[in-house]
């Protein structure tokens, strides 16, 4: 059976400035694309778009989102936020706990947003090309995480709480300045690839060996 083209608005690259009325018009949308349409800001109707399960506001120029996104608690699938110039995200998006891929990588976040880690569903993380310093305990609350994408960030460790995310397949830790990586790593079940590209200060820990017996390829 063909997909219901009413379902899904692609507005890719339309140079819209803002997002059109007619948008929220349409409350039956199960995905929404406003991706490089140099938005500065959204507005606070968002919260009525409850059927949807995907939204790529990525490759914009916003500084803040809208409360109202934290409504949108059947956004399942993917949430696109990449390429802007978010440095934090409102609470209310804790409530989408049901969203299994998020990207929020190249932008101005210097610490994780509380709200994440109470994304309980997600599956895979995206967190590339920010000023990262460091990741709170509560990362371990992401137990059913399979990706976790850090490239390019300030990251000098991880915390020990990264051992509880039991479903971790990939870690991505290339061209950050890190001095130290917790033991804990090598208690990751399903880990299978490990990067520690372009990491000069890194000496190789002990259960690097544990680890690569178990068939998990680590680049360095």
């Amino acid at each position: 059976m063909a997909a219901d083209p009413n379902l899904h608005l692609n507005l890719w690259k339309q140079h819209l400035g803002r997002v059109p009325e007619s948008v929220f018009n349409q409350p039956w949308l199960e995905t929404l694309v406003l991706a490089d349409n140099d938005l500065t800001e959204l507005p606070d109707r968002f919260g009525g778009l409850t059927n949807l399960r995907m939204l790529d506001l990525g490759h914009n120029r916003l500084t803040q989102l809208s409360d109202s996104l934290g409504a949108l608690t059947g956004l399942t699938d993917f949430l696109y936020l990449h390429d802007n110039q978010l440095s934090s995200l409102p609470a209310s998006l804790a409530n989408l706990r049901g969203l299994r891929y998020l990207n929020l990588s190249e932008n101005r976040f210097f610490s994780l947003p509380p709200c994440v880690p109470a994304m309980a569903g997600l599956v895979e993380l995206r967190l590339d090309d920010n000023q990262l310093t460091a990741l709170p305990n509560s990362m371990g609350q992401l137990g059913r995480l399979r990706e976790l994408h850090l490239r390019n960030n300030r990251l000098s460790t991880l915390p020990d709480s990264i051992s509880q995310l039991s479903e971790l397949r990939q870690l991505d830790l290339r061209g950050n300045p890190l001095t130290h990586l917790p033991a804990a790593l090598a208690k990751l079940p399903k880990l299978e690839k490990l990067d520690l590209r372009w990491i000069e200060a890194l000496a190789p820990s002990a259960w690097f060996a544990e680890l690569e017996s178990r068939g998990c390829l680590i680049y360095r």
